[in-house]
């Protein structure tokens, strides 16, 4: 007896065709899209870092916070002395209201009274009038944790980042175009970005230099009135001369 093998059917093939041809259209579009989003990383990366991480200047709020016993209202030596400086800073740099939050309906309730009282009088020693300091008061969430005076206030920050994006390879490779021509990658200049940020006292020098100082005109007359009688501008430094090495044996 012969076994007769059956025929693929013309229906048949033709799925198996559209199968295989739905699966190269799909590996095609595939490779298509990572050459896109490669080749977005290289394109639409500026070639200068300052400029693929910029520096910008934006309102964050500075924050103590003071702890308060159950027992022991007040303020410590130290609390004083970080709430007066808090103050001076808000004097300088300050761009809103200093916040205080009290907590209420906590076993430390009546000392946080206590040293807010005492946090509103530095303020006020320190020239920060009344209608600059809002008090609210909040409810702890976690009973677990120690109910705290927060203070704040809203400042001028510059900032940059984030960092640590690699959108490409760093080692030689076919999808890394920045690497074959030779060009810096992503990441490169952020932390130096973010560390000039985190230093800069005064945000607004880096977008425009501040005013001129008046010349120290007392020197300017001393120099200008040797320099007329035709005498040396130098200072002299007596002590200069102890500092010189011996001369004997010239």
């Amino acid at each position: 007896m012969t076994q007769t093998t059956p025929r693929p059917s013309a229906d048949h093939k033709r799925t198996v065709s559209l199968a295989g041809a739905l699966v190269g259209l799909a590996m095609t579009l595939g490779a298509c899209q990572h050459a896109a989003d490669n080749s977005f990383a290289m394109v639409d990366s500026p070639a200068d870092y300052r400029l693929r991480h910029p520096i910008a200047v934006t309102e964050a709020d500075r924050s103590i916070v003071v702890f308060v016993g159950r027992s022991r209202g007040g303020l410590t030596a130290e609390q004083r002395a970080e709430v007066m400086g808090m103050a001076q800073d808000w004097m300088r740099e300050g761009t809103g209201a200093v916040t205080i939050d009290v907590p209420v309906d906590t076993p430390n309730a009546r000392p946080a009274q206590e040293s807010l009282r005492e946090i509103q009088a530095t303020f006020a020693a320190a020239g920060v009038p009344p209608r600059g300091i809002l008090v609210r008061k909040y409810h702890p969430e976690n009973p677990r944790l120690m109910p705290a005076i927060r203070v704040n206030y809203p400042k001028m920050k510059a900032e940059a980042g984030p960092c640590g994006l690699w959108p490409e390879d760093l080692g030689p490779s076919m999808h890394n175009g920045s690497y074959i021509q030779n060009k810096q990658y992503y990441n490169f200049g952020c932390a130096n970005q973010r560390n000039l940020a985190a230093m800069v006292e005064d945000p607004t020098d880096l977008v425009q230099p501040r005013a001129e100082t008046p010349a120290y005109t007392s020197r300017r007359n001393i120099a200008f009135d040797k320099y007329r009688k035709g005498t040396t501008t130098a200072t002299t430094y007596p002590e200069a001369d102890r500092a010189k090495l011996s001369d004997t044996g010239k």
